[in-house]
């Protein structure tokens, strides 16, 4: 059921965001073209403090929708973050990775983000009230369901698992559905920040 939910939902993303247009953005992975502005949103740390979606010069974004008791593509794909920011060196401290959770019944502020620094201590893990996190999954086109077979640690949750690259100025510019390389993500986020000025 977690397979069939990806494919549905990300046939349904492309599309909602490539109907009408053809890509001429240079990406590895699937340019969108032209680039979608997103709508930002505001999520309580673990510690209280805000976390902004809104754009910050200099620094794309990088996010990804899961849930802490994922046992295949969550941890997958943040295993490739942590390698495809290995691979762009000290270039990767500009860039925001974040985690959301489609799971806040679980996933407290303070689960998802103990969840993303398991991986690297500059991963943000997100979790928010069920409306903030209804309304950002609806902007980048996120389903997610509950599966009805219990389990060891109490429920599965089916997902989408593509990648969103978001530049500096708030635009959606690429995705990554899951099985993109790596590579890919971190070739296309190396040519982001070559033509991102450096924050004054």
């Amino acid at each position: 059921m977690r397979r069939a939910l990806t494919r549905s939902t990300g046939a349904l993303l492309a599309a909602w965001l490539f109907s009408g247009c053809e890509s001429h953005a240079v990406f590895d992975g699937v340019a969108v073209d032209p680039p979608r502005p997103m709508a930002a949103f505001t999520f309580a740390r673990a510690d209280g403090s805000p976390f902004a979606t809104a754009p910050e010069p200099g620094r794309p974004m990088v996010l990804f929708f899961g849930y802490t008791h994922c046992p295949d593509v969550c941890p997958t794909t943040l295993a490739d973050w942590k390698r495809a920011k290995a691979q762009l060196g000290d270039a990767a401290a500009r860039v925001r990775w974040v985690f959301v959770s489609v799971d806040p019944e679980r996933d407290t502020p303070a689960v998802a983000q103990r969840y993303a620094t398991q991986y690297d201590a500059s991963f943000v893990g997100l979790s928010g009230d069920p409306m903030t996190t209804a309304n950002i999954m609806q902007a980048f086109g996120v389903a997610a369901a509950k599966e009805d077979a219990p389990t060891a640690s109490g429920y599965l949750v089916s997902h989408s698992s593509q990648v969103f690259l978001v530049d500096d100025t708030g635009a959606l510019v690429a995705l990554y559905p899951f099985g993109t390389r790596w590579e890919a993500l971190a070739a296309d986020l190396g040519r982001v920040l070559r033509r991102t000025p450096l924050p004054k």
